[in-house]
């Protein structure tokens, strides 16, 4: 579907084509934002479960803002998909429908194609390098938030560490052709199905939301997610197999509506800015200090868990997943790719 923009701004026939219409809030709503309330309440809605890390941080933000605020800014905070799907989440950010919201880099293209080359399988160092291309302040996501904004009215306000993405199916996977014909779920955006695809499996785009129902009946052979996300969501129920890819190194981004932004004083920006800094650093430590302990974990919950030890062939699957990222996205994205790859 072709977008309308105007001066760099996509227009609102965006609303039509979503069919939220009345759902998207309006210009009285907007009035307190645009007015520089004093006080006021947002919405941050998003698709995770609470008890993972990455819902648990957006009720973290939701307390420090209101701390640093001094309690000018109220954040409710609506888990589990309650306010839609990942792109309808994305999309209501950007028409101003709710202020804040998280979702993958690759998601967050949807609305600016760029960002998605952030979230290219195997393409960072370690974990210290993802977190520092994700910081706001380094020149490839500077450079990128503007694009955001100007092309959609969103800002990137931080990005926390989510995770090494790794596969899971009903049986033992350990090279690119022990998943042919197989129906791995992937996050419905351009470069997870091509890193599935890249994978060997047959791609099976599915939200989130619909994720473990399409396991237990067959929709779906496996999935790929960090193993926080597999433990806290107990895909062990209905997975017998956890393979250690770690295909992708992935930060879950967190953003906020321009004009929203742009309605708050000084002193409640810096609020806000000063509550991401504190819940970045709690969101990645939460996540990459309990990476081993997860696994062990889904172990004992009755998880085989396959890596290099047992015969994974890692280095298969990236010269796989590589050809075809370098096919579909290497003219599209290769300067950035120098950019990202020369952070240091």
């Amino acid at each position: 579907m072709s977008i309308p923009t105007r001066n760099g701004r996509i227009v609102m026939t965006r609303r039509k084509a979503l069919g939220l219409g009345a759902g998207v809030m309006g210009t009285a709503l907007m009035a307190p934002y645009l007015a520089r309330a004093q006080s006021m309440t947002l919405q941050y809605g998003h698709n995770n479960e609470p008890a993972s890390v990455a819902g648990a941080q957006a009720d973290w933000l939701a307390e420090a803002v209101g701390k640093y605020s001094g309690g000018d800014i109220k954040v409710d905070v609506y888990p589990a998909s309650q306010l839609g799907k990942l792109q309808e989440l994305a999309e209501a950010v950007s028409l101003g429908n709710i202020a804040f919201s998280h979702n993958t880099a690759g998601g967050i293209g949807s609305l600016y194609e760029p960002f998605a080359a952030l979230d290219t399988p195997y393409l960072y160092r370690d974990i210290d390098h993802l977190m520092k291309v994700m910081d706001v302040r380094s020149p490839v996501m500077e450079e990128l938030n503007k694009g955001l904004i100007d092309a959609a009215n969103v800002r990137v306000i931080y990005a926390h560490y989510f995770g090494r993405r790794n596969l899971t199916c009903n049986k033992a996977i350990k090279t690119p052709g022990d998943l042919a014909g197989v129906k791995i779920r992937a996050v419905p955006f351009p470069v997870y199905t091509t890193a599935v695809e890249g994978m060997g499996a047959v791609p099976v785009p599915i939200d989130w939301s619909e994720v473990p129902t399409a396991l237990a009946t067959g929709v779906a052979d496996g999935q790929e997610n960090p193993v926080n996300v597999v433990l806290t969501v107990k895909l062990y129920d209905v997975q017998s197999h956890l393979m250690l890819t770690g295909h992708m190194s992935n930060a879950e981004v967190v953003v906020m509506n321009e004009d929203v932004w742009q309605g708050l004083s000084e002193s409640q920006k810096d609020a806000v800015s000063k509550a991401s800094l504190e819940i970045r650093a709690r969101a990645t430590n939460a996540i990459a200090d309990n990476e081993a302990k997860d696994t062990e974990a889904l172990k004992q919950a009755g998880m085989t868990v396959i890596g290099p030890e047992e015969g994974l062939d890692i280095e298969a699957f990236r010269q796989s997943v590589q050809k075809l990222v370098d096919e579909r996205f290497g003219e599209k994205y290769g300067s950035l790719y120098e950019k990202i790859r020369a952070v240091s």
